[in-house]
Parts: structure tokens; C-alpha cells; sequence
């Protein structure tokens, strides 16, 4: 009896308490809001790991799809093919490589080098079609000294390519495809193009078709130190750029959003050969320049104003207490130069050409390379606070106003019957010869005895080197006078032969 009233008790304490507890929760519970609802779990909620597609679109303006889409096809691959060196060539180029490899890559295995391989093999670049019948713009040291050039189109058709001229000066080539209604791009105004702008790289290194990448312009007006030139005359003044362009990519475009071409790309800034940050384009004022003087006259027509310049930093204007660090300093003329035409002085500071501020040596160049010899530009310099506008006559580097022709070099020469022609300068690399001339019209000549057969190059005539096709008759002439010559030379497949000509 006593057991069960004391489970009962038990019993009874464990309701009390719970209703205690329950109690107390509620009086702790905050209220509801009046306007509160449950919502039942909607069962077509899915989690975000789950793929979605999506209708958002980049604001307008920033959309690469359609520049993209314009360009790729007319960006080609160019591959390039050389001929052994002799070791001599092969050293010197070991000896430049450590400078070339910190802008174009070390050329090793996978690396896709467009420098010209040791020893001879192949090469390759990019390239961007500029005309629907065929024209194509490069970089020069993507083809430079090839026995052959073939150029790969987005598409994989395969065409050989002619090269129609070549400035070391501006590292811009010009090829020639036989082809018709090809994609191409069309030209922008890179003087329009400003710092923070969006830019596309798009190349075709290694037949992967194009490539796309996406940066801004990052500065203008660069200059990097790589057409370094005894003569002083390479132009640099690079777009910079933050777009990736890897060894392979060099020749390819550089456009804005609207898919016009505003630069070539032609250098990375790497250590390794691999992208690292930067990349740098030649502008596309100069290449259209350049491009339309190597299609019309074979050769640049090279602009010159003539001052030697400094350019002005804190401590030249201390020590020539210049009133502000814009500008050029005129630090000498050039006898008979366009500037000294035109007035200039020594201890002018240059501001301006043509209206376009210039503050570095680079951004100088580059407007007045836009320019032919006779071409006149506007000039603003200050001498001393006095800011003053002259029109300058620009002139040749023989101080002229004469256009430049292609070296008379390249001029044939008819002789005793026969034809001497200039060698073409894949051939020359193919043979790895320098100059030459090729024979022909053999049959109906006085070389008809010889053994001699039509395509064979003279490249010497008893110990005198032919450089050009006027060196044979030169060089014949005065063997006239003495027991005859023994000339030298190779076939275009290689064979090497020996003529003896006025010998009994």
C-alpha cells in the first residue's frame, strides 16, 4: 500500500512539473506578429548546385561575343620554315637569344618560338588578314629570314604565302595569299583608343584556331627597348596592354569592342616565355602607314624631323629651369633637318604635333613616322614660356623630299642576251646566300655555250662576290680584258656549279 502511494506521489510530481516547464516557455515566448504567415515549401525549389541557365546580359558596350565573332576568321596561323645556318649565324644568334628571350620566349620544346629556330626547322606566328584579296600583316621577326612561308587559315585551308615587304623598323611584315573574298579586318583609330579602354587579343599560334582573350589598354606611347638599331631608327610606341598573348601569338590582332583593329600585337614582357602581365602592340596608325608604303613603293618612306631630344624630367628642368616637365627637349638639330627649317632651336621644348601632345621620344616617333618625306606637320614648341606653332616640311634621312625607291638592287639587267634578275628573299634564305642573281634566257644568249641552264643564281664571279644583278656585267666586262672567269653559283634546289666563260 505504501509502495503504491508513493508512486502515485512520484506520478503526480513529474505532471506538476511539466506543467511548470510549459508553462514558463510560454510565458518566455515573444508574440507573433499579427501578419505572420507559414509558407508551404514550394516542391520545384531546386539547390544552387544544380545548372541553370541564364537570360542575363553583359551591359552594352562590354559584350566580347560579337567582336570576337567579327575577328577569328580573318587571324591566321603563319608557319615558317628555314634553312640551316652556318655555325658562324648560329653563334650570333645564341649570343642575342638571352635578350630575345626575355620578349619573345626561350624557343624551347612547346614553346611555340617565332624567332627563327637554330640550326634551321620551323617556326610560327600569327597574322591578321587586311584585304579580302589576300593581304596579311605580321610581325617582322615572325618571318624574318624564312625559306617559306605558309599561312593556315581559321578555317585549316592551307595557302603558300609570298612576302611583299618587310620593316625591321616597326617589326610589320606584309604577305601575299593567292585568294579571294577572304574574311578581314577593318582598321581603327588607335589614337582613339584610351587608358582603361577594353581591348581583345586574338591569335592562332600552333593551329589551335583563334584564341580570345579580354584586358584593358593599360598605357600608351611604350617604349620597350627591343628594335634596338645602330642606326637609331626603330620606332617604338607601343599600346600596352593586360590581355594574355603568349609566344605564337605574335602578328595577331589587338581590336576594340567593335572588332576594329587598333594594334598588332608583338611582345610580351616575360623572363620566362610565358605571359607575365603585359603585352605591348604596335599602334594602328603606324601599321596602316607602314602597310600602304611597303604595298606602293616596296620599302618605307621614312618621315624625319631631325632634332635629337631629351626628354624632360625633374632634374633637366632644374638644370635648365624649365618652367613644367611637358614636352621634348631640343638638345640639337640635324644640318639641313625640317626642323631646323622650320626655326627650331636648341633649348626648344616640343609640346605638341599635329595638335597631339607628345612628352616622350616614342610618342614623337610615332606621329612623325605617320608621315612621308614632303609631307608637311604642325609643330608647337615653347621657347622659353612663349608657346609658338611652326609648319615643318618633314625630309628624307639624305635631307630630300625625294621618295625613297626600292634599292636599286632589286633593278634586272639585260646582258649578252640573257636576263639577271634579282634573287627573291625566301630564296636567298632557302640557300642561305645574300643577293645573287638569277639567269635567264639562256638559249638565245652568248651564255648558250656555257652549260649553264635558266634559274641558276651567280653568286660569284672569280673572287668578287655578286651582290646584285649589275655586279655579272660589271664583273664580266672586266674579265674581257683578261683570260676569262670562272663563275660560281647554286641551282634553287641546291646544287652548287662551276662555269668557266671566256677560258679556252
Amino acid at each position: 500500500m505504501q509502495a503504491k502511494q508513493m508512486m502515485l506521489g512520484l506520478f503526480g510530481s513529474a505532471i506538476l512539473g511539466g506543467g511548470v516547464a510549459v508553462g514558463g516557455y510560454k510565458l518566455l515566448e515573444p508574440a507573433p506578429l499579427p501578419t505572420q504567415t507559414v509558407v508551404a515549401a514550394d516542391p520545384n525549389v531546386r539547390y544552387t548546385s544544380a545548372m541553370r541557365s541564364s537570360t542575363y546580359a553583359a551591359p552594352e558596350g562590354l559584350n566580347f561575343v560579337a567582336a570576337a565573332a567579327a575577328v577569328t576568321p580573318a587571324v591566321v596561323h603563319v608557319m615558317t620554315e628555314y634553312a640551316a645556318a652556318p655555325q658562324s649565324q648560329q653563334r650570333r644568334r645564341m649570343q642575342m637569344d638571352p635578350f630575345l628571350r626575355q620578349f619573345f620566349g626561350d624557343g624551347g620544346e612547346g614553346q611555340g618560338e617565332e624567332r627563327e629556330p637554330r640550326g634551321g626547322g620551323e617556326g610560327s606566328g600569327s597574322g591578321v588578314i587586311i584585304a579580302a584579296n589576300g593581304y596579311i600583316v605580321t610581325n617582322n621577326h615572325v618571318i624574318d629570314k624564312a625559306s617559306k612561308i605558309t599561312v593556315v587559315m581559321d578555317d585549316k585551308r592551307r595557302y603558300e604565302a609570298e612576302l611583299v615587304g618587310a620593316d625591321p623598323n616597326t617589326d610589320l611584315a606584309v604577305l601575299k595569299v593567292k585568294a579571294d573574298n577572304l574574311p578581314f579586318v577593318k582598321y581603327g583609330n588607335s589614337d582613339d583608343v584610351k587608358v582603361g579602354e577594353w581591348v581583345l587579343a586574338v591569335g592562332n599560334p600552333f593551329s589551335l584556331n583563334s584564341t580570345v582573350t579580354a584586358g584593358i589598354i593599360s598605357a600608351k606611347g611604350r617604349n620597350i627597348n627591343i628594335l634596338r638599331r645602330e642606326d637609331g631608327m626603330g620606332i617604338e610606341s607601343f599600346i600596352q596592354t593586360d590581355a594574355v598573348v603568349n609566344p605564337g601569338n605574335s602578328g595577331g590582332a589587338l581590336v576594340n569592342l567593335r572588332g576594329d583593329l587598333v594594334g598588332i600585337n608583338s611582345a610580351i614582357a616575360s623572363h620566362t616565355g610565358s605571359y607575365e602581365g603585359y603585352s605591348f602592340a604596335i599602334p594602328s596608325a603606324l601599321v596602316s602607314k607602314v602597310v600602304a608604303d611597303l604595298l606602293k613603293y616596296k620599302v618605307v618612306q621614312r618621315a624625319l624631323l631631325g632634332v635629337q631630344m631629351r626628354e624632360v624630367d625633374a632634374t633637366l628642368a632644374s638644370e635648365k629651369k624649365l618652367a613644367n616637365l611637358n614636352g621634348l627637349y631640343v638638345a640639337g638639330l640635324t644640318p639641313n633637318s625640317a626642323a631646323a627649317a622650320a626655326g627650331l632651336k636648341e633649348g626648344d621644348i616640343i609640346t605638341d604635333i599635329n595638335g597631339l601632345a607628345v612628352n616622350t621620344s616614342s610618342q614623337l616617333q610615332e606621329q612623325v613616322a605617320r608621315f612621308r618625306p614632303g609631307d608637311q606637320i604642325k609643330v608647337t614648341y615653347l621657347r622659353g614660356t612663349t608657346p609658338t606653332t611652326v609648319t615643318a616640311t618633314l625630309r628624307n634621312a639624305t635631307g630630300t623630299t625625294a621618295v625613297v625607291r626600292e634599292p636599286a638592287l632589286a633593278a634586272s639587267v639585260k646582258y649578252e642576251g640573257a636576263t639577271l634578275s634579282v634573287v627573291p628573299t625566301q630564296l636567298q634564305n632557302k640557300l642561305d646566300i645574300k643577293g645573287g642573281a638569277v639567269i635567264t634566257g639562256i638559249k638565245g644568249s652568248n651564255f648558250r655555250e656555257t652549260g649553264m641552264a635558266d634559274g641558276f643564281i651567280i653568286t660569284r664571279i672569280d673572287k668578287n662576290l655578286v651582290r646584285k644583278p649589275a655586279d655579272v656585267q660589271a664583273y664580266l666586262d672586266q674579265a674581257r680584258d683578261n683570260s676569262g672567269a670562272l663563275v660560281e653559283g647554286v641551282y634553287p634546289d641546291g646544287r652548287k656549279s662551276f662555269y668557266p666563260i671566256g677560258q679556252e
